[in-house]
């Protein structure tokens, strides 16, 4: 096939194979920075350092930019059995966990699905929910953490708590909401604690415990860090945009070395590669944005948004790396976008690479907000892998030395050619969704269950 950009992809990936920088800019962000958690000294250091790197690579108008957002701070957490026998068992809040002392009875709902909660319909009220990690290989989608829980608040329990699915990684976090306190108090456990706690309720019934939260929740300030990549051409249309993002913010218990920082460190080495030997190719502006805050609801991406209105017709397209820098396949998911598979498909093509394209949506990455005010997206992955766990993911070992350079040179080359492509080509004309299409997608689309229930909660806590 036919490839015109075969001298430039010939540069991109040669840097890219030659260059130790995409692997040095994680070191520096893992080793330095530590999990840069919403609220941190090391949060700010890192959108500095990232900053510091778009000025280097010599793309323009890198700023930060500023928002406020609803913070918390981890404090300390206690589970007990107080009843059939006595016990301790080590467990963490889970972020927007409110300060709370709970006594109840422990109930299982296993997977958390929506079978499990209308199964047990009318008996979680004032209960205290165990939920796993895991998804029912029976319902063909990955059941999100925040789904189970808010299903439980909308059930009347008083309390939830989260159970990892993997052996020897010790309790999984994640966000209990969206920029605001959660209404109930959430704690995680290991599976082995987990796997305990449903052989006593197995063997004993009446399971009675108490948990002890003291979290603060507080508003605070992050920062989104942006940088431009103008076009040179005096054919372009800068005013056009390709959007590059990735979140820079990880969890406060690792270093989030994949998740999310593996996929940042592959958005930076696409902004170094392409500001070096693209800028005369494009036609349209490639914008690369490090998004603060991600873990705890998306709210750097909701404000940016947000702040840029005015330019979401000029969007073309929002392409997500995050965590995108693992050992998993580096193709092309659409958010039901079926009408783009062709030029990506073409893209590959000319590339020389043999990924798949294809189409799904949820609801929990930087690519959302982008979603629901229409913008086409998609984001680096494999659409064909069924419903997974996250492994050592949003857990304590989730750190840098399980990051493969191959994986982070292969992740970069990829991105930095797609953005080429669709940075260079102005046949390339994905036209913005109205807000009644976009609605029409969330009423049915199996991926947004739990965007579906969140809604029904946030109604509900609004009247």
């Amino acid at each position: 096939m036919n490839n015109p950009y075969l001298s430039l992809d010939q540069q991109i990936v040669g840097d890219v194979y030659t260059s130790s920088e995409v692997m040095n800019n994680l070191t520096v962000l893992c080793d330095d920075f530590g999990s840069r958690f919403a609220g941190t000294v090391e949060e700010k250091q890192a959108a500095d350092f990232i900053l510091g790197c778009f000025q280097e690579y010599g793309l323009s108008e890198a700023r930060l930019e500023t928002y406020p957002y609803a913070g918390w701070s981890r404090g300390n957490a206690s589970l007990k059995i107080t009843a059939p026998i006595e016990r301790e068992i080590p467990c963490i809040s889970l972020p927007y966990c409110p300060s709370q002392s709970v006594n109840g009875e422990l109930i299982s709902v296993g997977f958390g699905g929506p079978d499990d909660f209308e199964r047990l319909s009318g008996k979680l009220s004032d209960k205290i929910v165990l939920a796993s990690s895991a998804s029912s290989p029976e319902i063909g989608r990955w059941v999100h953490r925040k789904e189970k829980y808010e299903r439980s608040v909308l059930a009347q329990a008083q309390a939830f708590i989260f159970v990892s699915e993997h052996a020897g990684v010790g309790p999984e976090t994640g966000s209990l909401q969206n920029n605001r306190p959660a209404p109930i108090a959430g704690i995680s456990i290991s599976k082995e604690d987990g796997a305990f706690l449903q052989r006593l309720i197995d063997r004993k019934s009446c399971i009675q415990l108490q948990i002890e939260t003291t979290d603060v929740n507080t508003p605070r300030i992050s920062w989104n860090v942006v940088a431009d990549l103008p076009a040179e051409r005096p054919d372009a249309v800068n005013e056009e945009q390709i959007v590059l993002g990735c979140h820079y913010d990880g969890h406060d218990i690792s270093q989030g070395a994949h998740d999310p920082a593996s996929g940042l460190v592959l958005m930076i080495e696409s902004a170094r590669v392409l500001a070096k030997y693209a800028r005369s190719a494009l036609k349209r502006t490639i914008r690369f944005i490090a998004f603060g805050t991600e873990e705890i609801g998306l709210t750097g991406a909701f404000q940016y948004v947000k702040a840029h209105q005015t330019e979401m017709d000029q969007l073309r397209f929002m392409y997500n790396l995050d965590a995108a820098g693992g050992n998993s396949r580096k193709g092309l998911v659409l958010h039901r976008w079926a009408e783009l598979t062709s030029f990506f498909e073409n893209a590959y093509r000319e590339m020389s690479v043999k990924l798949p394209v294809g189409q799904k949506l949820h609801s929990y990455s930087d690519h959302f907000p982008f979603f629901l005010a229409g913008v086409p997206s998609g984001h680096m992955g494999d659409p064909e892998s069924g419903p997974k766990g996250r492994g050592f993911g949003h857990t304590a070992y989730d750190t840098l030395e399980k990051i493969e350079i191959d994986h982070l040179r292969a992740g970069s080359a990829i991105s930095a050619r797609l953005a080429l492509r669709m940075g260079a080509d102005l046949a390339f004309q994905p036209v913005r969704r109205n807000n009644t299409s976009v609605d029409q997608i969330i009423a049915i689309d199996p991926g947004l269950e739990g965007y579906r229930v969140a809604q029904t909660l946030a109604d509900q806590l609004s009247d």
